[in-house]
């Protein structure tokens, strides 16, 4: 980012500086003027050149094309995250589009209903494209189908939001922006013990889900080694999730001081609302798969008052970056967004500047033409580089393992006032 302002400000001086000589030369005389104005002519095709070269200089050696694909929910009962990211993937696509004369990103987003099938139909359709890179999928159970057929068909694939760990089993093509599910569920329990948050756990966690299972087994975990106890575990599936009564009274009945939820905002906005219908008043915790629950439509966002979520982004966060994306995203779809817009946003930044890693040891690279095999195997051994690291605004220093799982620091947010505000 650096890189770019100071490319931008060194572009402006230059013409600046060659604004000023030109006006202060001397007119040349009548029979000299025809050879002024060849070596005028020659003079600004060298200065066009000179431009063109420390424009691309900002990409290293990066030239050329590069066809990025998205694959989430767009419709269905999951839109919510799947707008999200492409969204704010579409933000980070025209800003590194405009840094760059040089290279170029065109974006193809698709439609997978948080359906595996219509994941993989989505998949198919980007391969007729001739997508040469995906950012997705965003749901879990899509990306994992998704993420095998791309392993046969050596397609790179960074998700924003598909946290377990069997997204990344697939192949080692595919990478994670957002925290695996063990990675949240362990990070929540040492979170909620070295703030004091509660001592007596409970837990509902939807059993049908790899997400939920996935993020509870990890918590429970960390929470016996860390010293919380967890009084209650009670369950639900995605047929049952509309009855929160059990699992609430079960929750009461052992005095919980705070409920765990591992779960996505859907059935986390019933149990709020169920909690409130009993006067159950209680603290709750959630990960990344809750935020949303403020846009969601028709609910009361009053009954989230207090609710803690770990998560990687803030939206009230007051470094340049993240104020940038909030007021431009607010200014485009006229909305707070959410951390999956900027998981969204982080991908193709991640992305392009992997390219700029790769061109930059090796003497250049243009992406234009290139077999999506070729650009896997470049960013695959990039992200796997441990010296490589990209600053984004869901992490500082981001790097990735070689089985694909991210490493940045955890947050946690507070809803406070109907916006969520950095813990």
């Amino acid at each position: 980012m650096k890189k770019r302002l100071l490319l931008a400000i060194l572009s402006a001086m230059m013409v600046v500086s060659l604004a000023a000589c030109a006006g202060a030369a001397p007119a040349p005389a009548a029979n000299d003027a025809a050879a002024e104005e060849t070596s005028d002519s020659e003079e600004s095709e060298e200065a066009t050149e000179d431009e063109t070269k420390t424009e691309g200089s900002a990409d290293g050696t990066l030239t050329g094309t590069l066809k990025l694909g998205m694959i989430g929910p767009l419709t269905g009962a999951a839109a919510l995250y799947g707008n999200a990211v492409t969204n704010g993937t579409k933000i980070a696509v025209d800003e590194i589009n405009a840094i760059s004369s040089s290279f170029q990103m065109e974006y193809q987003p698709e439609d997978d209903e948080h359906d595996a099938e219509k994941s993989v139909n989505a998949y198919n359709k980007l391969r007729d494209w001739d997508v040469q890179a995906i950012v997705g999928c965003v749901t879990t159970t899509p990306c994992v189908a998704v993420a095998a057929e791309a392993n046969n068909d050596r397609v790179f694939m960074l998700t924003p939001s598909a946290s377990a760990t069997s997204v990344t089993e697939q192949g080692d093509d595919v990478f994670q922006l957002c925290f695996s599910d063990p990675n949240q569920g362990s990070a929540s329990a040492q979170y909620i013990k070295d703030n004091s948050l509660g001592s007596k756990i409970a837990i509902i966690y939807n059993n049908s889900d790899v997400y939920s299972t996935g993020i509870y087994q990890t918590f429970s975990d960390k929470a016996a080694e860390v010293g919380l106890e967890v009084v209650s575990t009670t369950t639900f599936t995605d047929d049952t999730a509309n009855d929160f009564s059990v699992q609430l009274t079960d929750a009461k009945n052992a005095e919980a001081d705070l409920i765990f939820l591992p779960i996505y905002y859907t059935p986390a906005s019933l149990i709020l609302q169920q909690a409130d219908a009993m006067g159950y008043d209680v603290p709750m915790f959630g990960v990344d798969g809750m935020d949303g629950i403020l846009g969601l439509e028709g609910f009361d966002t009053a009954l989230a008052e207090g609710v803690m979520l770990l998560t990687p982004f803030s939206a009230d966060a007051k470094d340049e970056a993240t104020v940038n994306f909030v007021t431009k995203y607010q200014e485009d779809y006229k909305e707070v967004p959410i951390q999956f817009a900027a998981d969204g946003y982080d991908c193709p930044y991640a992305i392009y500047e992997a390219l700029k890693f790769y061109a930059d040891k090796n003497g250049g690279l243009d992406v234009t033409g290139m077999s999506n095999e070729e650009i896997c195997d470049i960013l695959v051994s990039v992200f796997s580089d441990s010296t490589f690291s990209v600053d984004g605004i869901t992490g500082e220093d981001m790097t990735w393992t070689a089985n694909g799982e991210v490493n940045k620091a955890p947050k946690a947010v507070v809803i406070k006032d109907g916006v969520y505000v950095g813990l």
